[in-house]
């Protein structure tokens, strides 16, 4: 197999170093050269699996970290990415959306790829990034989070569209003791936070931390569409309440790190999503429940070489409450039938990654991922039952990546990843990069790739009976080949700025489509259905201005 013939170089390979390798240049406090610029230029993860300055990935990245999240009063994750280029967001009193570069969506339910400390935390039924009060963790436990713009499926497959977001928590020595946080605010809304956090003398590590957020939302929403007296003249009155609760811990000694969160969101649905019925006392409401566990592995042995394992098993539960009148006459007494939407998602993931820098000037990564999804349930009834589907899947790829330094100024990057998935076949994607520094605080980089989504379970399978949504027919994948430029410039150590020209080829978009003349859906006023279908192809071209300044 090719990972294991070349996890067999990697460890074997001798490492070729410069004469003055072993010297060290220290100034004055004690910090050599390299230091003292990866002090002034951050450094990101989730590029390319492996700490690098972010002049030197092969992609166009942000750094949000924990002291801005704090100065601009972030309190979601959706707030953080608003923030950023080339992101956008949308709340519809229930969930929010993100956008990436002009792309978000209807019914793709925020399939972007979300890492927790590296590892994947999209759900595996929508495969959705949960990015509001339903993300489960506490935004004060946020160390930083990395937005890497651009293709990324040459090192982790489905879903590295448009950009990937690793979100990246603070550790025991951060905390240094115990914390506790407090905050009241209007529409009744109470919020309080407990953690410790500390680093023995063993080298032990903890991190604790509990949350809970209970608010009534606005007590008086107007909807022009419902202006009417039969439904409270457009009036939703106590209907945008949520409560969210949050555990997380974290567990590190040596080589090992454990990790555990739960997650609990529950919002009441005041905007009459679906059809359902206006203004009726706090009965439409969705809750989302998560919970993870994951094991790392990772060790620097003596020869250059980096070996990270690491499992996870993760349970996503989701459940929806939609408040229907099956009155036949509008002047009849209403009849209320409550529907129920379920979903009920159970994973395994696992990584063997190895890294390792070879003659001088080449730092290969290679791995293998798989994942197993033993639960992918949908469900959706009231008095009848609608959808009762249950899915079991097997998701697995093998990647390849070499960082090569032609030059002191010049970096040519190259990725691969093949991915095999049961519901979408095989695929190969690669990524090409080229970064070139021409002047000490300038950077250019020449990048191309090619990405895809496999289509999610919920895409291919979820359907309400012909109530609204038919279910899709035939799903392939959406591919993307992107071609950017970027530049990167430093002009002292307050302010960065950057320009980034990109171009998009997109085949097979997956759209929640409305076909008029299919009369089968019973709970439109017109005759219609909502479906899905691979019916975009899209060719986007886009120019993002930043400049960042640092005090």
């Amino acid at each position: 197999m090719l990972v294991a013939g070349f996890a067999t170089l990697l460890l074997c390979a001798p490492v070729w170093a410069s004469e003055n390798q072993d010297e060290e240049i220290l100034n004055d406090d004690g910090l050599d050269d390299e230091e003292m610029l990866f002090d002034e230029i951050p450094s990101v993860y989730a590029a390319s699996k492996y700490e690098q300055k972010v002049t030197e990935a092969p992609a166009s990245v942000s750094v949000v970290t924990a002291d801005e999240i704090r100065k601009f009063g972030h309190r979601t994750l959706a707030d953080i990415l608003n923030s950023l280029r080339g992101f956008s967001n949308t709340y519809d009193r229930n969930y929010d959306y993100i956008g990436v570069r002009g792309f978000g969506r209807p019914g793709d339910y925020n399939s972007r790829l979300l890492l927790l400390n590296g590892t994947p935390l999209n759900d595996n039924v929508y495969y959705s990034a949960a990015v509001g009060g339903e993300f489960p963790v506490d935004v004060d436990l946020i160390d930083r989070v990395e937005v890497v713009r651009g293709p990324s499926s040459s090192i982790y497959g489905t879903s590295a569209i448009f950009g990937v977001i690793n979100v990246i928590t603070k550790r025991g020595r951060d905390l240094s003791g115990a914390e506790v946080a407090a905050a009241a605010g209007s529409h009744d809304t109470y919020e309080g936070r407990f953690s410790y956090g500390n680093r023995m003398e063993n080298g032990l590590e903890l991190l604790l931390s509990g949350s809970y957020l209970d608010s009534d939302g606005d007590n008086r929403l107007y909807y022009p569409e419902f202006d009417d007296p039969a439904t409270n003249n457009g009036v939703a009155e106590d209907g945008d309440g949520q409560t969210i609760k949050q555990l997380f811990a974290s567990l590190s000694f040596k080589d090992l790190t454990f990790e555990a969160i739960y997650g609990d969101y529950k919002k009441d649905v005041p905007t009459a999503a679906w059809d359902t019925v206006f203004n009726n006392n706090n009965n439409n409401h969705t809750n989302d429940s998560y919970y993870y566990f994951n094991l790392k592995y990772e060790h620097e042995y003596s020869n250059g070489t980096g070996l990270l394992a690491r499992v996870s098993r993760a349970h996503y539960n989701y459940k929806g409450d939609y408040v229907y009148d099956w009155a036949e006459e509008e002047e009849d007494p209403p009849y209320l039938v409550t529907n129920k939407d379920k979903l009920d998602g159970n994973w395994w993931n696992g990584e063997l990654q190895l890294t390792r820098r070879l003659w001088q000037r080449h730092r290969f990564t290679t791995g293998v991922e798989i994942r197993y999804n033993d639960d992918q349930n949908q469900e959706n009834h009231d008095e009848e039952v609608y959808l009762d589907d249950h899915q079991n899947t097997t998701d697995w790829g093998i990647y390849l990546q070499d960082e090569f330094q032609l030059r002191d100024d010049l970096i040519l990057n190259f990725g691969l990843r093949y991915d095999d998935y049961d519901v979408s076949g095989s695929t190969l994607n690669p990524r090409l990069a080229v970064i070139y520094n021409p002047w000490e605080k300038t950077t250019v980089k020449l990048l191309y790739g090619s990405t895809f989504k496999a289509p999610s379970a919920y895409e291919l399978y979820y359907h309400d009976g012909y109530w609204t949504q038919r279910p899709a027919e035939d799903l392939d994948s959406e591919t993307i080949k992107t071609l950017e430029l970027v530049l990167e410039q430093q002009f002292n150590r307050q302010f960065r700025g950057v320009v980034n020209l990109y171009k998009y080829k997109i085949e097979d978009l997956i759209e929640l489509n409305f076909d008029p003349t299919d009369s089968d859906c019973e709970g439109n006023d017109q005759p219609g259905c909502l479906y899905l279908d691979n019916t975009g192809d899209v060719d986007a071209y886009g120019l993002e201005l930043e400049l960042e300044g640092k005090k």
